[in-house]
C-alpha cells in the first residue's frame, strides 16, 4: 500500500513543496529504503520514528518499507521530515486512514518518546502552504505560533505523535492556534535601554539621530571606553516602529536560522547583530553547502554593529560592500543563486590606533605615525566611501560622567527621527503609491511601505531635492576638491 503525506522543504529563508510517498509490502525479506537525495539527519531519523512509534503504542510495519523523498533532484537536510515519514508509514502499513491528510502540510521532528520537537522555517511553511491553497498546517506546537501569523490557513499544534495521529483521525479535536498580533507589538516593541543611560556624548547622539533619521551608514572613532558599543546598541530605540510587513521579514530569517524562542510569534523589535571580529566571510554574509543567511541578513531591518572594525579580515570587510548598496546578499552556488534580503544600517566602531589613544588628551599614543597608517589602511577606500557619517567620540568628562543632568533620551531622538521620516515619506509619497501591502497580515495596522530615506535616494531624485544655493555650491566645491571626494560621496 502506497501513501503520500504533503511537507515542505527549507531552501534558504524560502520553504518549496515536498512530498514524503511510502509503500509498504508484505512478501519479500525485511528492508528499508530511504531514497531522494536525503543528507545524513535525514537518513538517521529512521531509527528514531522507529523508537517513537514502538514508544507511543504502535508497530513499524514491513517487512518491507520504501519511503521516497520528493523531488528527487532536491537535497534534503532537515529533521522536520520525521514526522511526515511517521505518519506517511502508519498510513501505508494501514495503522491508520486519514480523507483530511492532503489538505495539510506537516513538519516537525520527532524525540524517542513521541514528542514532537520544534523545527526551523515554520512561518515560511506557513506561507507556503497559503500559497498552494492548503487547508492549514501541522506543525510542532513550539512552532504554533510563528506560523500562525500567516493568515486563511489552520495552524495546527501537536505535542506528540499520537496527536498528529488523532486530529487526522478525526477522533482528536485540535483547535487551530491563534496570535493576536496586536497584543504581541504592544507587549514585545520594547526596549530596555535607553539613550538616556550614556553621560555626554551629545554630538555623538545628535550623530546617529540624523543617521537614523536618513538611514544612513555611521563610523564612529574614538579610544577605548568612550561609549562607542553603547551608543550603537541603542541605535534601533530611536528608529521608527517595525511594520507588520518588515517584522514579518525578519521573523521569517530568525525562524529559518532557528534563532526564535518557543513560543515567540514575531520580531516585534528592530534587530541588532553584533558579531566579533573573528567571524569568517560565510557567517557575516551567509553562505555554507546550503547556504544560510548570515549576521547581516539577521539585522535586516536593523543594525549591523561592527565593532573594532579593523580587526576583521580585509576580504570579509569587502563582502559587505554589495549588500550595502543592493540590500541583499546573493549567494551563487553552482545548480542556483539564493538571495537573502540585508536592508540594514551599519554602524560602525574604531580606535583612532592600535594602542587607542591617538586622540585621547590624557592619554599618550606608544604608536609610530606608520604604524598608524597600516592600522588605518586595513579599511580599503571604497568601503570607506559607503560610510555617509563619520563622528568622533571623545572621552567623556569627570564632570560630565558624574553629573546629575541627563542628556537627550530615546523618546526625543526617536521624535524627531519620526518627524524628518515624515517629512521623507510626504516627499516621496508619488513613488511609493506603487508599493503594495503584504495580503498575509490582517489590514488593521499601517501597511504603508517604508519611505525612501535620504540614504536610498537615487541622484536624479537628489538632483531634483536637494538644489543648493550658491554659498552651499560653494561649500560643496571645496569639499570635493580639498578631501579628493569620489561621485559617491559627492551625491
Amino acid at each position: 500500500m502506497i501513501s503520500r503525506v504533503h511537507s515542505s522543504i527549507l531552501q534558504g529563508i524560502d520553504a518549496v513543496a515536498g512530498e514524503v510517498e511510502a509503500d509498504v509490502a508484505r512478501g519479500g525479506l525485511g528492508e528499508l529504503k530511504l531514497v531522494g537525495l536525503a543528507d545524513t539527519a535525514v537518513k538517521e531519523s529512521v531509527s528514531r520514528i522507529q523508537a517513537a512509534l514502538r514508544n507511543s503504542g504502535y508497530r513499524w510495519p514491513g517487512p518491507k518499507v520504501t519511503i521516497n523523498l520528493a523531488p528527487a533532484d532536491v537535497k534534503k537536510d532537515s529533521a522536520a521530515f520525521d514526522l511526515p515519514i511517521a505518519l506517511a508509514v502508519m498510513q501505508a502499513g494501514g495503522m491508520f486512514a486519514s480523507e483530511t491528510c492532503d489538505d495539510f502540510l506537516v513538519i516537525g521532528e520527532l524525540a524517542l518518546d513521541g514528542r514532537v520537537r520544534a523545527v526551523k522555517g515554520a512561518l515560511a511553511t506557513a506561507m507556503l502552504a497559503r500559497r498552494l491553497e492548503k487547508r492549514g498546517l501541522i506543525c510542532p506546537a513550539d512552532n504554533a505560533a510563528e506560523a500562525a501569523v500567516v493568515e486563511g490557513i489552520e495552524v495546527i499544534p501537536v505535542s506528540f505523535l499520537t496527536e498528529a495521529v488523532g486530529f487526522l483521525t478525526g477522533e482528536l479535536p485540535i483547535e487551530p492556534a491563534d496570535v493576536d498580533l496586536g497584543e504581541v507589538f504592544r507587549t514585545a516593541s520594547r526596549y530596555e535601554v535607553d539613550f538616556a543611560d550614556v553621560r555626554g556624548q551629545e554630538s555623538a547622539k545628535r550623530a546617529l539621530t540624523v543617521a537614523a533619521a536618513g538611514h544612513h551608514n555611521i563610523l564612529m572613532i574614538g579610544p577605548p571606553g568612550a561609549g562607542k558599543t553603547m551608543l550603537a546598541k541603542r541605535l534601533p530605540t530611536v528608529l521608527p516602529p517595525l511594520t507588520p510587513d518588515e517584522s514579518l521579514e525578519t521573523t521569517r530569517i530568525y525562524s529559518a536560522r532557528g534563532l526564535l524562542s518557543p513560543g515567540q510569534s514575531l520580531m516585534a523589535t528592530r534587530p541588532v547583530r553584533t558579531p566579533h571580529h573573528s567571524t569568517s566571510s560565510a557567517a557575516l554574509v551567509g553562505g555554507g553547502i546550503i547556504p544560510k543567511p548570515g549576521e547581516i541578513s539577521l539585522a535586516h531591518h536593523g543594525v549591523l554593529f561592527l565593532d573594532e572594525l579593523p580587526e576583521f579580515t580585509r576580504t570579509t570587510l569587502e563582502m559587505i560592500r554589495q549588500p550595502l548598496e543592493d540590500r541583499y546578499v546573493t549567494i551563487p552556488r553552482v545548480h542556483s543563486t539564493l538571495k537573502f534580503p540585508a536592508a540594514i544600517m551599519l554602524v560602525a566602531a574604531m580606535n583612532p590606533c592600535p594602542c587607542g589613544y591617538f586622540t585621547d588628551p590624557k592619554r599618550q599614543c606608544k604608536c609610530s605615525p606608520v604604524v598608524i597608517e597600516r592600522y588605518l589602511s586595513r579599511i580599503s577606500g571604497p568601503l570607506i566611501d559607503r560610510i555617509d557619517i563619520h563622528i568622533e567620540v571623545p572621552p567623556v568628562p569627570w564632570r560630565q560622567l558624574r553629573g546629575d543632568t541627563e542628556g537627550l533620551s530615546s523618546a526625543d531622538m526617536r521624535q524627531q527621527v519620526l518627524a524628518a521620516r515624515s517629512v521623507q515619506r510626504n516627499r516621496f509619497a508619488t513613488a511609493n503609491k506603487s508599493v503594495s501591502s503584504s495580503p498575509l497580515l490582517p489590514t488593521t495596522y499601517d501597511l504603508r511601505p517604508s519611505t525612501t530615506t535620504n540614504a536610498t535616494m537615487s541622484s536624479k531624485q537628489v538632483r531634483q531635492f536637494c538644489k543648493l544655493d550658491a554659498a552651499g555650491e560653494t561649500l560643496l566645491k571645496q569639499a570635493m576638491t580639498e578631501l579628493g571626494l569620489s561621485a559617491r560621496a559627492h551625491y
